[in-house]
């Protein structure tokens, strides 16, 4: 596990856009599986920005979805797909036949669960997985106590997750079940960022980096993982200790 705390939230996405090129170009057809959320914003802006100040040829890039609300597609203002389309995709003029994302709006849900894994395999696996945290120690849409032994799967929501989820949506929205990479599916990636910004994150980073391994934590699993990079702004950092900091 690699930890790097940066002075300001626009460092640590700087660093961790830098990196993430620096990874993809010693591969030629890179897979990559982007989060939502407001802690990777910073780094899609920086990306992109890279990328076409510096021209730099991505359309060898595919990307595969971490996860998304049971009900919800790119249709939906508020879903992770469409958060994607507008901080990712859409400003990479990355085309459609690159991206293979869950619909959540599909009648058969394990099948999107299906869906995802083959197109994993066919490509050889995920190269680069970017994670969130939330603030149970969820990541994608493993809750806690979710076995780290599972795979792509149709996920129940926390209690806790269903609370801070709203502040994506203009309305209250019903935010029970998801569809998500397992724990499984993600250890396997060959890299996995996870990107933490905020004080009100910093209990919960102190917990995941420090405290025992536990699949009441899930995020914590990602420690076993042998290329494991953890991105902190010196907020979300602030609990933990010296040597980490």
């Amino acid at each position: 596990m690699e930890i790097f705390v940066l002075d300001s939230y626009e460092a640590m996405s700087q660093k961790a856009a830098a990196d993430l090129l620096q990874i993809m170009q010693g591969i030629e057809k890179p897979l990559i599986c982007p989060a939502s959320g407001d802690s990777p914003a910073g780094l899609y802006k920086e990306l992109v920005e890279q990328v076409n100040t510096n021209l730099i040829d991505i359309t060898g890039w595919s990307f595969i979805s971490l996860d998304e609300w049971a009900g919800m597609n790119g249709s939906d203002e508020g879903s992770c797909r469409f958060y994607l389309n507008d901080q990712l995709f859409g400003p990479l003029k990355v085309g459609e036949e690159r991206i293979v994302f869950f619909d959540g709006r599909a009648q058969d849900l394990q099948q999107e669960c299906d869906k995802v894994e083959n197109f994993i395999d066919t490509q050889g696996g995920i190269d680069l997985a970017i994670v969130g945290l939330g603030m149970n120690g969820h990541v994608g849409m493993n809750e806690p106590g979710t076995s780290a032994a599972l795979r792509t799967h149709v996920a129940d929501i926390d209690i806790v997750t269903q609370k801070t989820g709203q502040k994506y949506f203009k309305e209250p929205k019903i935010l029970t079940q998801g569809i998500t990479l397992g724990l499984a599916t993600l250890m396997e990636a060959a890299t996995v960022m996870l990107v933490v910004s905020g004080k009100h994150k910093a209990a919960i980073v102190k917990k995941i980096l420090e405290e025992e391994i536990s699949e009441a934590r899930p995020a914590s699993i990602l420690r076993n993982h042998p290329n494991f990079k953890v991105y902190l702004d010196k907020d979300a950092a602030a609990g933990l200790q010296s040597q980490f900091r």
